[in-house]
């Protein structure tokens, strides 16, 4: 592939209306320039690949355009046409990362002592400044105090913490902000159709996502997506080069989680190795979609109508509750920090997926519809032939009473007051869920103390505990002193009428689409059968 093919390089903007994102900084930039308010040293920081260089030189051109100093250079005249293909003598480059020592830096400035020669400043553009030495930065400090007029300073640096605060004091700072991948799919979808190149949007999404807010490595992977695809940009080609998990794969072990399928799971999992999927990278993009899940419970129009798997998006955003996709989404990070600790990466990632079936127990009832449906098999329909019925939805809803007593012969209530408490507490994923198999033992003016059975005692982490001790805090108005005792637990926790609750609800509501003319109807005329995992109580 040739220099001048290289789409990173082809597409790079020359002006600030090309510029994709970084508003603020143009604005900024382009007033000063409009107003002829220049300072003498600019400090451009960001991530790889976000338009630090970039801008640095648009900003030269505007200083050095023939037709003044301008937010619009020309493009046209010797000195932009020059900085455009690195020939300008009154812009110096350097490459602080090779040339960190005192004697680079002051060969440097001594040449800036001298007047321009054709332009109208002389700009230096050092890149990576961090990389220089102490005593380059001093060298420096001398010529940023008392710049000669006719020298402006562009510095660029993905680290502004190692710069001296002296340095930084006498620079004007602009941080470019990483690019969100809806941007960056959309400038590359411009690019493409310059470059009348076919293309999926799946595979857009995952060049953006991969990228991680960078447009320059955006550009770089397209490139070698091209190449990799022959000619044409596809999804499955995409993940085969990036290593990239099938998102199927993830949607089908939510769905597991979701119906407390541990079979169904490791079946999943075990799928995975097969096709020597890498597991790190799986609990990556498990976490990257539950954040999604997570943004379409709580701002749906955050999902956009090209997203590709937006309907499976929101149906597992109906199935899940908030609290579950919150306890998800922490473990899978956990999982994935703790993988390289595991005795193989199978074992840490199945052990990951296990975690969150042992919470998910635990989980409240969902409410995805607001009437009751039912699924109908008939065994009659032969392969080719149409399903006389496939979905059934009742006309009515099922009855079913607000609330359903917890009591049982097996399973007696908790201490009210510690039920009631737990309703009003500020509780998150492991915290709630420590509460919730607790018993409450006794409370004082200073102590609440609590019992949790032995089983459990993985639920008493650090951070769930000292979560829960803030939401008492807070519910009681003062400090207070939490204590949780490993022990016997003879009466039910929250948890456990929780989940009786919820059978009992399943129950009422299987006999109630049961027990109902049209499915016994169905049943009876066209040999139909329930399918019981699709009864939901609303």
């Amino acid at each position: 592939m040739s220099e001048t093919s290289v789409l990173a390089r082809k597409w790079r903007p020359k002006t600030f209306a090309q510029l994709a994102g970084q508003e603020h900084v143009v604005r900024a930039l382009g007033n000063a320039l409009t107003q002829n308010r220049l300072h003498h040293a600019y400090l451009f920081t960001g991530t790889r690949g976000v338009g630090k260089t970039t801008i640095a030189r648009i900003f030269a051109k505007s200083l050095n355009c023939l037709t003044g100093i301008t937010a619009t250079p020309c493009g046209i005249c010797s000195a932009c046409t020059e900085i455009d293909c690195g020939r300008f003598v009154d812009l110096i480059e350097l490459d602080a990362a090779s040339n960190t020592q005192v004697d680079n830096m002051r060969e440097l400035l001594e040449s800036a002592l001298y007047a321009p020669t054709s332009g109208r400043f002389k700009v230096y553009i050092i890149d990576e400044v961090h990389m220089l030495s102490k005593s380059a930065f001093n060298a420096m400090l001398k010529t940023l105090e008392e710049p000669p007029p006719h020298v402006k300073f562009i510095l660029a640096t993905t680290d502004p913490q190692k710069i001296p605060v002296t340095v930084l004091s006498r620079c004007l700072q602009f941080n470019l902000k990483q690019l969100p991948p809806a941007l960056i799919v959309q400038h590359l979808q411009y690019v493409l159709s310059q470059e009348n190149i076919e293309y999926e949007l799946a595979a857009l999404n995952l060049v953006a996502r991969a990228a991680q807010g960078s447009m320059r490595d955006a550009l770089s992977l397209t490139d070698q997506a091209i190449a990799f695809s022959s000619g044409k940009l596809e999804e499955s080609a995409l993940r085969s080069m990036l290593g990239a998990i099938d998102q199927g794969y993830l949607f089908e072990l939510l769905a597991a989680l979701h119906r407390n399928n541990g079979v169904e799971l490791l079946a999943i999992a075990d799928n995975m190795a097969t096709r020597s999927l890498a597991f790190d990278s799986a609990l990556q993009e498990l976490a990257s979609l539950l954040h999604r899940i997570a943004l379409a419970q709580t701002v749906p129009l955050a999902i956009g109508e090209d997203e590709p798997e937006r309907e499976r998006l929101f149906a597992l955003a109906c199935a899940l509750t908030p609290e579950e996709v919150q306890l998800f989404y922490q473990i899978a990070i956990h999982g994935r920090a703790e993988i390289e600790l595991a005795p193989d990466e199978y074992a840490g990632f199945t052990m990951t997926l296990l975690r969150m079936l042992a919470f998910s127990t635990a989980r409240t009832v969902s409410v995805d519809l607001a009437i009751p449906t039912v699924s109908l098999v008939s065994p009659n329909v032969h392969p080719g032939e149409p399903e006389l019925v496939s979905s059934v939805v009742l006309s009515q809803a099922v009855p079913v009473a607000e609330r359903v007593a917890a009591k049982s012969q097996n399973v007696q209530d908790a201490p009210p007051e510690w039920s009631r408490m737990l309703g009003q507490l500020k509780l998150q994923a492991m915290s709630q869920q420590l509460a919730k198999h607790c018993v409450l033992v006794e409370i004082t003016e200073q102590t609440v103390v609590l019992r949790l059975a032995q089983e459990h005692k993985h639920l008493q982490t650090k951070m769930a505990t000292d979560n829960l001790q803030t939401a008492l805090n807070d519910y009681f108005g003062k400090p207070m002193k939490l204590f949780v005792e490993l022990g016997k637990i003879s009466v039910a926790t929250p948890a456990k009428i929780e989940h009786h609750t919820r059978q009992v609800k399943q129950q009422q509501a299987f006999d109630s689409i049961a027990q109902d003319t049209f499915v016994i109807d169905a049943q009876a005329q066209l040999g139909a059968s329930l399918i019981d995992d699709s009864i939901k109580p609303i």
